[in-house]
C-alpha cells in the first residue's frame, strides 16, 4: 500500500486515513504472520496476568460496572460488553512483564491494541481478516505516535499510556468501518485524555495495569463517539496545543507519516525473552553469554557494571531495593542476579527467588552507567554490554547487538508456541489442549470466518 502525501497535508489526518483505509489486501503476507504471532504471545501474556492483584482489581471493578455482552473476559472465561472487556484485557495482557515491544518508540503495542481489537471484533461478529486490518492500524498509528512524541516524552510520561490511547482509537476505528474524517476526530478525542505518570514505579504503586487498561477504553470510546458523529481535534497530536507541544519537546510531526504503506512497523516489533523490562534485557543477554563462555557461577562475581542508555538508567536506577515482584522486574541488580543465579529470569524466578539471598548478593554488585555507544544507537538499537571482574581478580566483557526477541535474533513460531504454554500454564489461565486448539487457529486467523469462542 503506497500513501501520495499532498503537499500541504496535516501528518495526523493523513495518519488518520491510513488507519481508516488500510486492508489485507494490501498489507504483506509476512507482516500479516507476524501480526498472528504478536496475537498469540498477547493472548498468553493476558492469561498469565490474571491471577496479579491489579488485575484481580481491576476484574472485581468490570464484575460491579459491565453489563453482559459478546466479547470474552480472558481471566475468566465471561461474556460482557466490548469496553470493558477490552480494559480488563488490555490490563492482565501487561501485568507479567512479558509483552512485545516497539525498541524505536519504547511502545507496548500490543497491550493496547488487541484489547479493543478482540473485544470489538466478538461483539460485531468480524472476520479474522477485518480483526488483522484492525490490529495492523493499531500497530502502525500507536508506533508513529510513540516515535512522534520521542525520548522527551518518555522521560515523563509512560508512552503505552500516552500513545496507547490514539493505537487503540485506531484499531476500534478500523472495525468501526470510521471514514478518514471520522478517524480523524477519533485521535483528537483519544489523544485529550492521555496520560500515564511514571511515579507508580518509584512507589510500587500498581497503576501500570490501569494504564493500558484506561488506553484500550479511552480508545474505543473515542472511536465510538467519532462514529456518532462526534468531533474531536484534527490537529491534536501535532497542533499548537496537541500532544507533541504540550508533552514533549522536539517533536517531529514527520514521523506520523514515515513510510506509511511502504514501511510496516508492526513487523518491527520485539518480543519479550526475560520477564522484566525490557531495558534489563541488553544487559540480561549479555550477561547470561558471558558466564556460559567464561563457565562463571554466581559466587565468582565481585563486580558487574553494564554499559546502557540513559531511558534504561531513569526508569531503572529508583529501584534500588525492590519491594515486591512486580518492582523487582525493573531492578537491573535483581534481572542479573537471577541470570547469575538460575541461568534465567522467568516468571516463577522472580516469584520465588527476588529476595533469595544469592540474587540479593549479585544485585548488591550490579552497577549501570551511561556507555556513549549504546545511548547513540538507542532507541532503533538496543545493546547490551557488561564488563565483570571476579573474585580471583579476573576481568571479562561481553557484548549483545541485538537481544534475544529482536526482529533479527526474533522467536520462531516453536519458541513462540513454547513460549504461549508457558506463560498459559503459569496462572493456569489455560490448559495444554485448550493452547494447543487455540495456536492452531491463530495461525489460520487470517481465514477465520469468526474470532468467537476462543476460550468459553
Amino acid at each position: 500500500m503506497t500513501l501520495t502525501l499532498t503537499p500541504a497535508a496535516d501528518q495526523g489526518a493523513e495518519l488518520a486515513r491510513f488507519a481508516a483505509e488500510v486492508s489485507c489486501a494490501r498489507i504483506p503476507a509476512h507482516v500479516l504472520r507476524r501480526a498472528e504471532d504478536l496475537f498469540l504471545d498477547w493472548m498468553a501474556c493476558a492469561l498469565a496476568g490474571r491471577s496479579g492483584e491489579s488485575v484481580q482489581a481491576l476484574e472485581r471493578f468490570v464484575e460491579r460496572h459491565a453489563k453482559p455482552g459478546d466479547a470474552e473476559l480472558l481471566t475468566s472465561r465471561k461474556r460482557v460488553d466490548p469496553l470493558f472487556a477490552a480494559m480488563l484485557n488490555s490490563g492482565a495482557s501487561h501485568m507479567v512483564e512479558q509483552d512485545d515491544v516497539h525498541n524505536g518508540s519504547v511502545f507496548h503495542a500490543a497491550a493496547v491494541v488487541f484489547g479493543p481489537a478482540l473485544a470489538l471484533a466478538q461483539s460485531r461478529k468480524a472476520s479474522g481478516a477485518q480483526m488483522l486490518e484492525a490490529i495492523v492500524a493499531g500497530y502502525e498509528v500507536g508506533i508513529r505516535v510513540g516515535e512522534f512524541l520521542g525520548r522527551a516524552h518518555y522521560k515523563r510520561f509512560h508512552t503505552t499510556a500516552t500513545a496507547g490511547c490514539v493505537a487503540a482509537a485506531a484499531t476500534a476505528g478500523r472495525l468501526l468501518n470510521l471514514n478518514a474524517e471520522q478517524m480523524a476526530w477519533a485521535f483528537g478525542s483519544a489523544a485529550t485524555q492521555a496520560g500515564g505518570l511514571w511515579e507508580y514505579l518509584r512507589e510500587g504503586a500498581q497503576s501500570k495495569q490501569l494504564h493500558c487498561a484506561h488506553a484500550a477504553m479511552a480508545g474505543i470510546t473515542a472511536a465510538e463517539l467519532a462514529a456518532d458523529g462526534y468531533t474531536g481535534a484534527r490537529r491534536a497530536l501535532e497542533g499548537a496545543g496537541g500532544m507533541g507541544a504540550s508533552m514533549s519537546e522536539g517533536a517531529d510531526p514527520a514521523k506520523l507519516v514515515d513510510g506509511l504503506g511502504t514501511r510496516w512497523t508492526l513487523a518491527e516489533s520485539s518480543f519479550k525473552f526475560h520477564a522484566s523490562c525490557r531495558h534489563t534485557h541488553p544487559a540480561a543477554d549479555a550477561l547470561q553469554k558471558l558466564m556460559q563462555r567464561e563457565h562463571l557461577k554466581h559466587e565468582d562475581l565481585a563486580d558487574v557494571l553494564c554499559g546502557v542508555h540513559q531511558s534504561a538508567i531513569d526508569v531503572l536506577a529508583p529501584i534500588v531495593e525492590p519491594s515486591s515482584v512486580h518492582q523487582s522486574k525493573f531492578s537491573m541488580g535483581t534481572v542479573l542476579g537471577l541470570i547469575a543465579v538460575f541461568g534465567r529470569a522467568q516468571l516463577p524466578d522472580f516469584d520465588e527467588h527476588y529476595l533469595d539471598p544469592k540474587v540479593v548478593a549479585v544485585r548488591k554488585k550490579v552497577r549501570m552507567t551511561l556507555d556513549a555507544e549504546v545511548e547513540g544507537a538507542y532507541p532503533a538499537r538496543w545493546i547490551g554490554k557488561v564488563w565483570v571482574k571476579t573474585t580471583d581478580g579476573r576481568s571479562f566483557e561481553a557484548r549483545v547487538d541485538e537481544p534475544k526477541g529482536d526482529p533479527g535474533n526474533t522467536l520462531s513460531r516453536p519458541e513462540l508456541e513454547d513460549k504461549a504454554q508457558r506463560l498459559a500454564s503459569y496462572a493456569r489461565g489455560a490448559s495444554e489442549r485448550e493452547m494447543k486448539a487455540i495456536i492452531q487457529r491463530v495461525w489460520n486467523l487470517e481465514h477465520e470466518t469468526s474470532v468467537q469462542d476462543w476460550l468459553t
